[in-house]
């Protein structure tokens, strides 16, 4: 197919050469017409790792970059996201205490942080878990994602937020707080109302209609790519195709694409998003 006239970005994707379809999806991916993607580190437990220090996801990290050092050669433009995944939490929890479990999540934090500040990733990937857990799991995770907040204002960069169903509209105060701008807090697999930065599921009924409000937002498959699951969240061809397919049938413009797709993420994140 001929290539777009603008960048096409996918906020949030997975690519995994180890439990996945790997660079075969990310030429999926560009072959529909995709140009940029944030590549966000998986679990840990995607790696077999288990996690009792910091440095014990510095190989989770490390395989993230070359995972983008080799998509970035299929002609995709990629900027990694680093951090922990919020529902490390849980897994921890079954073999260490709570306080420690958060400490060690606090710990993986610092290192993506080093790497945003060595260059090596524009943002940091944290959040509270998406399920109900007890009370003082939950306090414990919060403190995990104001100290995200707070190294991320540090190191000047984003976070990527994956958290429970809803707005969650307390971040605001948390980042703020925390120091951090919340107009660099981005709401991984949002609802149009939350507050924060949404980063919306590209098949999202809404699309249209923010992009006709001239909302600030971004567009994400959340694939997965792991072959347990082929397709979940959505496809990578899904970012591409969704926006060629509103732009052909007139329910966005060109203007609203290229505020959703390069606009939007180079201020959000600081960098430079263009063909």
């Amino acid at each position: 197919m001929s290539r777009p006239s603008s960048p096409v970005t996918d906020d949030h994707i997975h690519i995994d050469p180890r439990n996945g379809r790997g660079l075969a999806a990310a030429r999926d991916f560009f072959r529909s017409g995709g140009t940029h993607i944030f590549l966000v580190s998986k679990p840990s437990s995607s790696f077999g790792i288990l996690p009792l220090c910091g440095e014990d996801f510095r190989p989770v990290f490390e395989e993230t970059l070359s995972v983008a050092e080799m998509v970035s050669g299929t002609g995709v433009v990629v900027f990694p996201v680093l951090g922990v995944h919020p529902a490390e939490i849980t897994r921890l929890l079954e073999h260490v205490p709570l306080e420690r479990a958060a400490g060690i999540m606090k710990e993986g934090i610092d290192l993506a942080a080093r790497f945003v500040e060595e260059g090596r990733a524009v943002a940091i990937k944290s959040g509270r878990p998406h399920y109900e857990v007890p009370a003082d799991v939950w306090t414990a995770s919060c403190e995990v994602l104001s100290y995200a907040f707070e190294r991320a204002g540090e190191a000047g960069c984003a976070v990527q937020v994956h958290a429970e169903s809803g707005d969650c509209a307390d971040m605001r105060e948390m980042a703020s707080s925390a120091g951090l701008d919340p107009g660099r807090v981005v709401k991984h697999y949002a609802v149009p109302s939350t507050p924060l930065v949404p980063s919306l599921i590209a098949t999202h009924p809404a699309v249209p209609d923010l992009c006709r409000q001239g909302r600030a937002f971004m567009m994400e498959s959340d694939y997965m790519d792991e072959n347990t699951r082929p397709g979940a969240v959505i496809g990578p061809r899904s970012v591409p195709r969704v926006t060629r397919k509103l732009l052909e049938a007139g329910e966005i413009d060109e203007d609203s694409a290229y505020r959703v797709h390069a606009e939007t993420p180079s201020r959000v994140y600081g960098v430079e998003i263009s063909l």
